[in-house]
């Protein structure tokens, strides 16, 4: 599922496509270093299903540029998915986002929630949830970390720590091999900062969240657990998947994406 359609941004040029047909829209954000083809699958199944699925790679990142000289930066690429929808003209669609699109699409609904019909959350940390110091600590560390990492051997480690079968491994490696480590370390940078903790903080539109069974990525797990709890929701998880439910377990990530869509108030296609 090729992007076919550029939207001209500030140091940027994003390619998105849109699903045919008039439902509701359903607005797909891939996690750092990947790109739309981590959601191929499950846009397809949507658009089956009778929603309006819109893939777009974020700056920097697959069919999507940035021009020379510039960074990523998460105020870019947040003001990029309003722009998006502003291109489109989506009146309160539903947000799917994947780690680092979990937390763009977060910082979005919390900026603007009456734009956002309901928002859902695949392996992605709680922007908004309490930090443990030892979490702090990771936080501040990650960067510093990957940066000592030769380039060379950084798209197979972060492919195995975020794929758990073998054919996901290989597609992620792929993806993540054609972004330049310096981008890749800004990029990581930006997911970071989304962390903003505000205990008194709670979603305000219709919230569902999903990972992995075998998800070992930061405190994914463990904030997406705390996470549930406070919202007075049961979390999806998808077994026999880590990171990228969405490529480890494809039918299983659909059929509970599909579920979770056909239980959301006011989202059913029109």
């Amino acid at each position: 599922m090729s992007l076919d359609r550029r939207m001209e941004r500030p140091g940027a040029r994003i390619r998105y496509r849109v699903g045919e047909g008039d439902g509701r829209a359903v607005v797909f954000t891939h996690g750092a270093g990947m790109d739309h083809t981590s959601f191929t699958a499950l846009a397809e199944r949507v658009q089956e299903a009778g929603f309006r699925p819109v893939l777009w790679d974020q700056r920097g990142h697959g069919e999507s540029t940035l021009d020379a000289h510039v960074r990523f930066r998460a105020a870019d690429t947040l003001a990029d998915l309003g722009a998006l929808l502003e291109e489109l003209n989506l009146a309160r669609p539903i947000l799917v986002g994947h780690s680092l699109g979990g937390n763009l699409s977060q910082a979005f609904v919390r900026a603007e929630p009456d734009r956002v019909a309901a928002l859902i959350v695949i392996g992605a940390t709680w922007n908004a949830g309490p930090l443990t110091s030892v979490e702090r600590v990771a936080l501040r560390l990650a960067a510093p970390a990957l940066a000592l990492i030769p380039a060379r051997r950084l798209p197979g480690l972060m492919a195995r720590a975020s794929a758990v079968t073998p054919g996901a491994i290989a597609a992620t490696e792929a993806v993540f091999a054609r972004m330049p480590k310096a981008r890749f370390l800004d990029v990581w940078r930006a997911t970071v900062s989304f962390v903003d903790p505000d205990d008194s903080y709670r979603t305000p539109v219709p919230l569902a969240l999903m990972h992995g069974a075998e998800d070992r990525t930061g405190n994914i797990v463990s904030a997406m657990r705390r996470w549930a709890l406070v919202e007075g929701i049961v979390a999806y998880v998808i077994e026999d998947a880590g990171h990228l439910p969405m490529l480890d377990a494809p039918d299983e990530t659909a059929h509970d994406l599909l579920e979770i869509l056909s239980l959301l108030p006011d989202t059913a296609p029109h």
